[in-house]
């Protein structure tokens, strides 16, 4: 057994249901979960480990909903720099048909570092090619030596040019490889209980990559072992006119006919939907993960975040591509979502008076999304606040840093309305993961300079 005790935090933000903000406080956590939260007098006074992060701010740590690690090896393509979603996708599907079982590795890591320095602490990544047998065991390993909380989702395309599809040929799988693959990594990597650092997720790529029958064979079985299922829906006008040409259904109808409905879905994007399907998301239980970075970058349109959470729909933040991106930064994105949801309340010509300022989203909601928020939206009951029972797993920052001076009269907003930081500590399971200031497991300047080279051998 071993025992973590973090003490005199400036502030303590919990983000459970009472939403607590407490001064001078902090955790005990034994074996990997918390059993007290509370002021620092209030806690034991002995550990195994004893943490002492005086000046700083201590949060749960961020949850990432959406992403694909293998893209940070395409960030910023000269070719793919001001595209939209197809073009910018049949742009990089050639470069990504060279992408090696080691460039799936140090991309992983690549990306689980960015994240874990922007205090994430559980990633669920999206990866939906395996070209020169590749594996998406070649993630999950790489992600077992950094030490975050995976959401390995086994991605898959079906649906090649030939058959109507978006992608070439060249890098669709057969669905009955597809569906074999997947019984394979469920039975196993999938962990169910409370505390699992690694659950598979079945994630046919998109309306435009994968047949109907993949997706109804997909939900069969991520049903018949209770797994959770994504894709990515709604992100652009494109693919309305797509599953219309296609299916003779927009996106979200479309999902209703293959039985992807449900409090086990989640969406990525969700960008061009309307107020009767948000109500459908709302009833039925499905997720949203929101990627306002990616979407700006693609020029795809705001997502109706606002109107989503008014109607009760689970929504959580996602950094999405790094190559539809760029970047990986979890406190950057809880920015992002804010100031988007602040323009769309503008655009709209919504009330700003100060009698009636619901329509801007708080620095508050932005992390709460980024937390209890992501939690919701992947199914997990034991991540995404601080309080007793749930993961030792949280972040904190130093407030004692040129990037907050003048803002201390209320640090919590400070991390959303500033600029986005690195932060000093992230802790996974009571383990540190980066310790101040550094990663723990990893020696960053040998990964980056092998995952630069690994980039520049594929887009040449």
């Amino acid at each position: 057994m071993s025992t973590l005790l973090v003490k005199n935090a400036a502030l303590v933000a919990t983000f459970d249901d009472q939403r607590r903000e407490i001064a001078n406080a902090g955790l005990f956590a034994r074996d990997g979960f918390i059993e007290q939260v509370g002021l620092t007098q209030e806690l034991p006074g002995e550990a195994d480990e004893v943490l002492d992060i005086r000046g700083h701010i201590l949060l749960p740590g961020l949850i990432n909903t959406h992403h694909h690690f293998y893209q940070t090896l395409t960030r910023a393509v000269p070719a793919a720099q001001n595209a939209n979603l197809f073009n910018w996708l049949k742009t990089l599907y050639p470069i990504w048909a060279g992408i090696t079982a080691e460039d799936v590795r140090l991309s992983t890591q690549t990306a689980l570092s960015e994240l874990a320095l922007s205090g994430c602490t559980t990633a669920s990544d999206h990866l939906y090619i395996f070209p020169n047998d590749t594996r998406l065991d070649d993630e999950i390993l790489a992600a077992s030596e950094i030490g975050l909380r995976l959401q390995a989702s086994r991605g898959s395309m079906s649906l090649g040019e030939s058959q109507g599809g978006l992608p070439p040929d060249s890098v669709v799988d057969s669905e009955e490889d597809i569906l074999g693959d997947s019984l394979r990594l469920i039975q196993e990597y999938h962990d169910p209980e409370p505390g699992a650092m690694t659950q598979i997720v079945l994630a046919p790529c998109s309306p435009f990559s994968v047949t109907g029958d993949l997706m109804r064979e997909s939900a069969k079985l991520a049903r018949e072992y209770k797994l959770h299922l994504h894709t990515h829906l709604a992100e652009t006008e494109d693919e309305d006119e797509f599953c219309l040409q296609t299916f003779g259904y927009k996106p979200v109808a479309y999902m209703e006919s293959v039985d992807w409905i449900g409090e086990d879905v989640w969406f990525a994007h969700s960008v061009h939907v309307n107020s009767q399907e948000i109500a459908l998301y709302a009833s039925t239980g499905c997720g949203v993960a929101h990627c306002p970075s990616s979407n700006m970058r693609l020029a795809a349109g705001i997502t109706p975040v606002m109107e989503m959470l008014s109607k009760g729909v689970k929504v959580g933040l996602g950094v999405d591509g790094s190559a539809s991106n760029d970047g990986s930064h979890m406190l950057g994105e809880a920015r992002q979502a804010m100031l988007l949801a602040r323009l769309a309340a503008g655009v709209s010509g919504a009330s700003l008076s100060s009698e009636d300022a619901s329509p801007l989203m708080t620095a508050r909601q932005a992390l709460e999304l980024a937390t209890r928020g992501g939690a919701a939206v992947l199914g997990r009951g034991d991540i995404g606040s601080l309080e007793v029972g749930k993961c030792a797993d949280f972040f904190a920052v130093n407030l004692n840093r040129l990037d907050f001076a003048g803002a201390l009269h209320d640090p919590l907003a400070a991390l959303v309305f500033c600029s986005p930081v690195r932060v000093d500590y992230t802790i996974v399971g009571g383990k540190y993961v980066v310790k101040e200031g550094q990663m723990v497991h990893v020696d960053l300047p040998v990964l980056i300079e092998k995952h630069n080279a690994a980039a520049l051998r594929l887009v040449g």
